[in-house]
């Protein structure tokens, strides 16, 4: 009866332990599976920087309002289209690339002045705005939405225009959870850039340098602006071999000088490459016939490079590719 007793005592004993073991266990299991809920947590919160400094969200942005048009690109390079943008007809009328909008995004107005109401309506994760149309109201933005701000065009010369293009792509690819994917668009822009600068050199242009120019009819004459150096368009001409050399007399915030027909004797020796609408030709119209325009050399010699009214000199690294491929098919197939 006491070996009995012994026994059952021992048996007892053991199944206190493992029980004792088995809540060890599962208490473990919970800590860990706690802690990789707070993991995940810390993962998926993203903080993205634009000038209106850091913006929180609680994750990767998946319906995003934009209010100017290079987001909008910005986000097609992406995979993705915007849940609402500002001013899509202009959009259309300007920005020269594929992919292009779908059916679903939603129009929220003019770019200077977007509808409230309609992005409230589409309750979107992020708005972006850009600096110069919509620090006034970021308040209101803020109030429907996390809201981030960039500012395209530097007020000094410590970053270029292209520099910002590309921080503010690989910002925004943070926001929306597709790093990866930028990385790679860059990576396919660089590619095309030597490729293009192979063509050109193979083209033995009589020079490579250049000026870049966007004419329009002014209040009393033409004007012509002219790029810059710190331009997003020079800096693409620069990547595929080309020399821009316009030197602009002061710091040009927006990338390009304006000029009247007499400024650009002193360029007379390089290639002029332009764009100009069809609707606004001033080179058919007002300069035909002008003595100092057709006494310029790039004139008499004909090195006049049309790039077509539909080349934009603008926007992300969609247009970028896009006014690569205009500029080499003008420059050697022409």
């Amino acid at each position: 009866m006491k070996k009995l007793t012994t026994v059952a005592l021992f048996l007892f004993i053991l199944v206190l332990a493992a029980c004792s073991s088995e809540n060890e266990e599962t208490i473990a299991n919970e800590e860990e599976l706690a802690n990789d809920e707070t993991t995940n947590e810390e993962v998926s919160e993203i903080t993205i920087e634009g000038v209106n400094g850091e913006v929180p969200l609680d994750g990767p942005a998946k319906k995003v309002v934009v209010l100017e048009w290079t987001y909008a690109e910005n986000l097609l390079a992406l995979g993705m289209q915007p849940a609402g943008m500002a001013d899509i007809e202009g959009y259309g009328d300007y920005v020269n690339i594929e992919p292009q909008l779908d059916d679903t995004v939603v129009d929220v107005g003019g770019r200077q002045e977007p509808n409230l109401e309609a992005i409230a309506s589409i309750e979107p994760d992020l708005i972006i705005g850009v600096s110069f149309r919509h620090d006034a109201m970021l308040d209101q933005l803020e109030s429907i939405a996390p809201t981030v701000i960039f500012n395209p065009y530097p007020e000094d010369e410590s970053i270029n225009l292209y520099e910002e293009m590309e921080m503010t792509f690989n910002e925004m690819a943070k926001a929306v959870g597709k790093e990866a994917e930028a990385t790679q668009v860059l990576a396919d822009l660089e590619a095309q850039y030597e490729e293009a600068q192979a063509k050109i050199e193979a083209g033995n242009l009589e020079t490579n340098d250049v000026i870049l120019t966007l004419a329009y009819s002014g209040p009393q004459a033409p004007e012509i602006r002219v790029f810059t150096p710190n331009s997003m368009a020079s800096i693409i001409l620069e990547k595929i071999g080309l020399t821009n050399i316009h030197e602009p007399d002061q710091f040009e915030i927006f990338g390009s000088s304006t000029f009247n027909v007499e400024g650009l004797v002193k360029y007379e020796d390089a290639n002029y490459l332009y764009t100009v609408p069809d609707t606004d030709n001033i080179y058919e119209n007002q300069l035909k016939g002008n003595k100092v325009w057709e006494n310029l050399t790039f004139v008499a010699e004909d090195r006049l490079y049309d790039l077509g009214a539909d080349t934009w000199l603008y926007g992300g690294p969609l247009s970028a590719g896009t006014l690569v491929d205009q500029i080499t098919a003008t420059l050697v197939n022409e």
